[in-house]
């Protein structure tokens, strides 16, 4: 029975939602081993909101990056495998499969180390247990669940363990009323994406917003980085409805809390849409040429706007034109937003 057990997925924000069902497997099972996990620098917040985490172990990507030309660089990456072999983990799972962290998966000294027998970049070298992914399911959860299962852990069930912190669910609601947004009824939008081939259309978020706010009477947040601002401001223009521009404006944590509270959240294949599905509320996610059937939202079969969703095969992402983003319409992602928010609306009216 495994004591001290580190986890390792560096990155990125969604990638991160998406493998805490591996941890909360682990702490399940092992209610008393320590675990830790492995992130960099800048999703560790995330981290922050997970019950059943022990220590959060942080990864400077791009300070580490140049060790071999700076001494500094050097010499943190020195301290940070020293750290790794000083905690004396017993089991370390690797969810990444790059090279990179299957050398810290080796660094740590650890004998038994468990990860995926399709990592790139020679990956597997590094894994004492490689573990193969099934033609069926396809979803990176089920494959993440079947690598802790090898190391032990009971997989029966799925959570996320994530939950927002009381300080910043109180530092999202000062900031709503200082936009003169009802914290009862707010959906949220994510317009931006770090790949502009997961980016729909703005003119079609801009008719969305419409709809949504003159069917179901909710007002309207966008979030994203402060460099999405721009973009957001665009939809706000062509839109009718007035759109509360939130981007830059939250941390990680205060992204949590938003989402939390949030309607329904409408979102590009980016980490807010993972993070909002892990937090179990109403989600959409808009799907271009990325394979929506590996990384859509868990068993939430109304929770995906995509051409061919379930068509794609294992592959991760498509060069198909038919598949490309903007093809997706605004009647497809306001059937699914009609299924929850409608569904809400009717509970509601069930229940005066």
């Amino acid at each position: 029975m495994p004591e001290r057990i580190l986890i390792i997925k560096p990155s990125a924000l969604g990638d991160i939602a998406l493998a805490l069902p591996a941890m909360a497997a682990m702490r399940k099972t092992f209610p008393d081993a320590k675990i830790a996990w492995l992130v960099r620098t800048g999703f560790a917040l995330l981290l922050e909101d997970v019950e059943g985490l022990d220590e959060i172990i942080y990864f400077d990507r791009k300070l580490l990056g140049k060790w071999w030309l700076s001494p500094r660089a050097f010499a943190e990456l020195v301290r940070f495998v020293n750290t790794l072999r000083k905690h004396r983990f017993d089991t370390v799972i690797d969810l990444q499969g790059l090279f990179r962290t299957a050398l810290f998966a080796w660094f740590t000294g650890c004998k038994k180390r468990f990860g995926m027998a399709t990592a790139r970049e020679f990956a597997t070298v590094f894994y004492t247990h490689k573990i193969e992914q099934d033609d069926d399911p396809v979803h990176v959860i089920d494959y993440y669940r079947k690598i802790v299962a090898a190391a032990g852990a009971n997989t029966d069930s799925v959570a996320y363990n994530l939950k927002p912190n009381k300080k910043a669910l109180e530092e999202v609601a000062e900031l709503l009323h200082k936009k003169n947004v009802n914290i009862d009824a707010y959906a949220v939008i994510v317009t931006g994406s770090a790949h502009a081939d997961k980016c729909w259309p703005e003119k079609h978020f801009a008719e969305l917003a419409d709809r949504m706010a003159a069917n179901f009477g909710v007002q309207i947040v966008a979030i994203g980085t402060a460099a999405e601002s721009n973009a957001v401001r665009a939809i706000n223009d062509i839109a009718s409805v007035e759109i509360t521009n939130l981007a830059g404006l939250t941390d990680i944590t205060q992204l949590t809390a938003l989402l939390s509270k949030a309607k329904v959240v409408i979102s590009n294949d980016t980490g807010p849409g993972h993070i909002a599905s892990a937090l179990d509320r109403p989600t959409v996610m808009i799907f271009g040429p990325t394979n929506p059937a590996r990384i859509k939202p868990y068993n939430k079969k109304h929770s995906v706007a995509a051409v061919e969703p379930d068509k794609r095969g294992r592959q991760i992402k498509s060069t198909n034109p038919a598949y490309e983003i903007q093809k997706v319409t605004v009647d497809q992602v306001f059937r699914a937003v009609e299924f929850h928010l409608g569904r809400s609306v009717a509970e509601k009216n069930d229940h005066p």
